[in-house]
């Protein structure tokens, strides 16, 4: 598999992925959980919005490759999806869908776990399609929950890795176990940019609270360093949003989730794109992570 990264990194440098440096500082950001059930692809789905109200190119992924749901908090059914683009039936920007709320989609599909066995030639395929979404400021990768290869293979490749977690101990005891994962798999290659977000909180001081209990032992048992980039409220108008299929975001954009959000991008939008950021980047993180 190495031997396979290596080429296809060739392949890329000879296709001039925009790999001189001129390739658009795109920010890569995965989303991920180390359980189910902790709101993941709610915060995905309304961060997309959030970025996309500051006027930015947006395109969400739907990286959950066993259990693609995001088409279904849009309340969109989607014609075509990455496997389309994989099987040479569709390229990457035939697939996507412009959403009402200001972003693009594009949609994931079970079996798309066959990432992990494809040829040189289909790797150059998937990596000159993937290359056009360059144009984006923001992609945004909703993971799937828990620790498969084709998670830790976007969050290795990813500028920023957004851990959601809620107050609930299972979800502190299973965020605290897919920070340690990605910390000891790829330490080694170069430093994950690990972000942790508390959802379902009821107050500021709860969120502050076990964010401090994540981090430190996370610091104490794993030498790692990270940040904590807020909190979201619990509140009825998450639920409804669910059972309506249009983000909270879009229903009352002044509620206090919305506002948490708007709150978090604004903070993450002042600090600036990592210099190895951008999708050409991500590519050869992404298939230079692969497992032998």
């Amino acid at each position: 598999m190495e031997e396979q990264a290596k080429e296809l990194r060739a392949l890329m440098n000879e296709n001039n992925f925009n790999t001189s440096g001129s390739d658009h500082k795109t920010r890569i950001i995965a989303i991920t959980s180390g359980k189910g059930g902790v709101g993941k692809t709610n915060i995905a789905v309304n961060t997309a919005i959030a970025y996309a109200q500051l006027g930015k190119k947006v395109i969400l992924i739907d990286g959950d490759l066993g259990m693609a749901n995001v088409n279904v908090l849009l309340s969109v059914v989607p014609q075509y999806n990455l496997m389309h683009v994989l099987n040479h039936k569709k390229t990457m920007n035939e697939i996507i869908i412009d959403t009402e709320f200001g972003f693009k989609f594009i949609a994931g599909a079970n079996g798309f776990a066959k990432i992990a066995n494809l040829s040189n030639d289909e790797l150059d395929y998937f990596a000159k399609e993937f290359a056009s979404l360059g144009n984006a400021d923001i992609i945004i990768i909703d993971t799937g929950a828990g620790i498969s290869n084709n998670v830790l293979q976007f969050l290795a490749a990813s500028d920023e890795v957004y851990v959601v977690t809620t107050p609930e101990p299972t979800a502190i005891t299973d965020a605290y176990g897919i920070i340690k994962i990605i910390t000891t798999e790829f330490s080694d290659q170069r430093p994950i940019n690990l972000k942790l977000l508390v959802n379902r909180v009821h107050s500021a001081d709860e969120g502050k609270r076990i964010s401090d209990l994540i981090i430190n032992i996370v610091g104490q048992f794993l030498n790692y360093k990270v940040e904590y980039i807020g909190f979201v409220y619990d509140d009825p108008v998450v639920q409804a949003s669910v059972i309506r299929q249009k983000p909270f975001m879009a229903i009352n954009p002044t509620s206090k989730p919305a506002v948490c959000l708007k709150h978090i991008v604004g903070r993450i939008e002042k600090t600036e794109v990592a210099t190895d950021a951008g999708v050409s980047n991500f590519l050869k993180k992404f298939i230079g992570g692969k497992k032998k």
